[in-house]
């Protein structure tokens, strides 16, 4: 997804960062219990994992969605994980977008297209008169494949993809330096998953914008992503580049997520062997797990001896 020398510096650094919901005074769910990652400028993060692992979690409290109960967020050199001041709201605001999974849910069904994707720009007052608001709308929506014509209509006049892609237009309109997209393709159709995943691909070439992309399905993130984080139970318990993850897995939940990819050629689907995976059987502990280095790229969480046994299985 381009060139080394456009790596060059970290735009967002997550270190231990936990969101504890408290249920009752005997019970906490421990939906993100101390994650850590970094993101260079101008690549894709993937956040890869099942429905329950806290992904969704992670991505909201990074973006200050939720307030975190521990750890550390740095966003373009900027502390954002404690209590925030109003120049550093606005920069996180503004530099920060988010695109949801629903793309009905998240869009105002009483608002036009026009004001839907400018809400942004109003909140923050990001334009001097009328005309370059209306502009500045018009060329993202182009942008995204959407026509002037769209700009009067309500989101329930357009498809899923279309809707989504007005989710796309809102949060690059404000020409963001990093963009959360929280399962923004799952509820469309495959056909059109793919055409807004090359859509964001597209993008990022041309805008040089970032992604934080959280989803379940691992043959999508190996296609937009150069890093990946596999989440499990609120822990990040393998992570790598592309080629880690997919060529040299190690952890038993990579392994057996990777088992459950779907294969196009039945000749291989035949040789595939489905891996089980449950870590209280097999007893794991990700508490008293640590992160040992695989490589330069490549880290696993886990005890010393499951590292052995691992290793020796891999």
């Amino acid at each position: 997804m381009g060139e080394t020398e456009r790596f060059d510096d970290i735009l967002l650094e997550v270190k231990g960062l936990k969101k504890h919901f408290r249920m009752n005074r005997n019970y906490t769910v421990k939906a993100v219990d101390g994650i850590s990652f970094s993101i260079q400028r101008g690549e894709t993060y993937g956040l890869v994992g099942e429905s329950g692992s806290g992904k969704s979690t992670a991505g909201r409290s990074i973006i200050r969605l939720y307030d975190i109960t521990d750890g550390s967020i740095r966003f373009d050199g900027r502390e954002i994980g404690g209590s925030l001041d109003a120049g550093t709201t606005r920069h996180l605001r503004t530099n920060m977008q988010m695109i949801f999974q629903d793309p009905m849910s998240c869009l105002n069904p009483r608002k036009k297209v026009i004001d839907i994707i400018a809400m942004g720009l109003d909140v923050y007052h990001l334009y001097q008169n009328k005309a370059e608001r209306e502009e500045k709308v018009y060329r993202i929506m182009e942008k995204v494949g959407l026509s002037r014509e769209h700009a009067t209509r309500y989101p329930h006049q357009f498809s899923g993809g279309q809707r989504q892609r007005i989710g796309i237009a809102r949060a690059l309109v404000m020409q963001p330096e990093l963009v959360i997209a929280d399962e923004c393709i799952s509820a469309l159709d495959v056909s059109i998953q793919a055409q807004v995943v090359n859509l964001m691909r597209d993008l990022q070439d041309e805008l040089g914008v970032t992604y934080l992309f959280i989803a379940h399905d691992l043959s999508l993130v190996k296609y937009i992503s150069d890093k990946i984080g596999v989440m499990h139970y609120g822990h990040i318990v393998e992570s790598g580049t592309t080629e880690d993850i997919f060529c040299t897995p190690v952890h038993p939940y990579t392994k057996s997520l990777l088992s459950a990819v779907p294969e196009p050629n039945p000749l291989a689907v035949r040789k595939k062997v489905s891996v089980h995976y449950d870590p209280r059987e097999m007893g794991i502990d990700y508490t008293k797990g640590v992160y040992h280095a695989l490589s330069e790229t490549h880290q696993i969480k886990c005890t010393d001896d499951e590292l052995v046994r691992w290793m020796r299985e891999a």
